[in-house]
């Protein structure tokens, strides 16, 4: 017995271009991509921007780039191209025109000319009646000529799906299983407009069944859509695609994330510096795990253990702390020049950064990582870096605390400056050691005695980088050209360590 094979696998993703593209709708196109990435299938990116005033084409780049940003690359759709387009829903609006004639020709939708407020006065009789509020079926019996007639008079009219009575709508959802609604339930919903815009409903069947859809993976909240659908590819005699709804992606308190919780869209994330393999590794985790008790993945190797049926139904709650290190672990792997690259717009924010040079993109690069290594996200650099730029004695003796603690250690601190008068810059930890084990033999002090009047002296913070990092970073920034680099001018160890004693006194 031979079978059909089944057709190649072909899934979406159709942002509405009203917005930032929020983490949720992230993690659904990321689940769409790992699907069809995984079985060899098409991904194609459909705009559907049906929401005139609200649809902008600053949105719709914006989340172009959010998706490139993250690797979620297409292969098919708008800006690729491809044997379905135009891949824009304003584009598409003669197709939506012709389909709309074809129900109202075999009699499966029909006119309506109710007004707004006869629809909102049988709005408010229903939920009196403690009944769901649906259309009642007010104008079902208008017939074609009659409906016509009213039209040519200036009448306006929206287009309705006529839905069956006291039926079932049943389909097999991939995450969930088995779901049924009953058609009393759904009421008569809109097509068409009556300014000619399809409604959301409509638009997206038949999109999908042109572009030749064959699952639609997309959030839970789409679920009450589903039988709307179901019964409009019926209505055109298409066969439905296989449908998957997951989570959404909640707060902390299991609401649905929104700017209450936080940041909340893509590039919030990305502004404040989470790594684009950080952001995508840790939404892969929300409602799913690749198994084997591992969670730091690369992107492919997400895919090669994607499968939907392995998607949980559970509210999946979005996490800041897991997000952290999730980047964290990122951060550390991340090459140095890309870290360097990656730092320029938050030290430029700060103002310590112009134009960067040749050398002070080296400089950054040999910096960048040790700082990189203690913060969640690169927008802490700055506090981090402030050591390097934004060096103070007088800032730091006038908190009371450190003052005090300067003048207990004074006989480190002078036998500091001493020694580094006549000591060549500290290029590397070596040298830097070095130096420090002079100044314990010179004063007896150690450990905590020792390096902590030290750090105060060169870095005038209480605490921060490792010294030997810290202090090498310090000499190298100094040897940088003032006027040649972009850089704000970095103090030496010798100019800190004189400068500290002379606020001292």
């Amino acid at each position: 017995m031979t079978t059909t094979p089944s057709p190649p696998l072909r899934v979406r993703f159709a942002p509405s271009p009203t917005g930032q593209l929020h983490v949720g709708n992230a993690r659904t196109a990321l689940f769409n991509w790992l699907l069809a990435r995984r079985t060899g299938g098409t991904f194609v990116l459909r705009i559907e921007d049906t929401d005139l005033e609200r649809s902008t084409r600053v949105s719709e780049a914006a989340i172009l780039d959010d998706l490139k940003w993250l690797g979620l690359t297409w292969t098919e759709g708008f800006e690729k191209g491809g044997d379905y387009g135009p891949y824009r829903q304003s584009e598409r609006l003669h197709v939506y025109r012709a389909h709309a004639v074809e129900l109202l020709a075999r009699g499966s939708a029909y006119q309506c000319f109710c007004t707004a407020e006869e629809l909102e006065a049988d709005r408010q009789r229903a939920l009196a009646a403690g009944l769901p509020p649906q259309y009642n079926g007010r104008c079902r019996g208008i017939g074609r000529d009659a409906a016509r007639r009213r039209i040519e008079n200036g009448e306006k009219a929206v287009i309705r799906l006529r839905v069956p009575d006291a039926r079932d709508v049943v389909f097999q959802d991939v995450v969930r299983g088995e779901v049924r609604f009953n058609t009393n339930v759904i009421g008569d919903p809109v097509l068409v407009r009556s300014d000619g815009v399809p409604a959301y409903n409509f638009a997206v069947v038949i999109d999908d069944a042109l572009m030749g859809i064959t699952h639609v993976v997309r959030g839970e909240d789409h679920i009450s859509n589903t039988p709307r659908q179901v019964l409009l590819y019926e209505a055109f005699g298409w066969q439905p695609p296989a449908f998957a709804h997951v989570s959404l992606v909640m707060g902390p308190d299991h609401a649905p994330l929104s700017k209450r919780h936080g940041a909340t869209s893509v590039a919030e994330f990305r502004g404040r510096g989470y790594l684009p393999e950080a952001l995508i590794n840790y939404l892969a985790l929300i409602g799913w795990s690749p198994g084997e008790d591992q969670e730091l993945l690369p992107l492919d190797d997400l895919a090669s253990r994607f499968r939907l049926e392995d998607v949980g139904h559970s509210a999946g709650v979005f996490d800041v702390e897991k997000l952290a290190w999730v980047n964290r672990h990122y951060l550390k792997a991340a090459p140095a020049d890309r870290l360097a690259a990656l730092s320029v717009p938050y030290l430029q924010a700060a103002g310590w950064l112009g134009q960067p040079t040749e050398a002070d993109t080296a400089f950054l690069a040999r910096v960048i990582p040790a700082a990189a290594a203690s913060v969640d996200k690169l927008d802490e650099l700055p506090a981090r870096l402030r050591f390097l730029f934004d060096y103070s004695a007088d800032r730091s003796l006038a908190a009371d605390a450190l003052r005090a603690e300067a003048q207990q250690s004074s006989e480190v601190i002078r036998a500091l400056a001493a020694e580094l008068s006549t000591t060549p810059p500290m290029l590397d930890r070596d040298a830097f050691r070095a130096m420090a084990s002079r100044v314990r033999e010179q004063t007896g002090q150690k450990g905590k005695g020792l390096f902590h009047p030290m750090r105060l002296v060169l870095t005038g913070e209480p605490e921060g980088l490792e010294l030997d990092a810290a202090v090498p970073a310090i000499e190298h920034g100094a040897l940088l050209v003032n006027g040649a680099s972009g850089l704000r001018a970095i103090p030496s160890a010798r100019a800190r360590a004189a400068d500290f004693v002379n606020a001292l006194g």
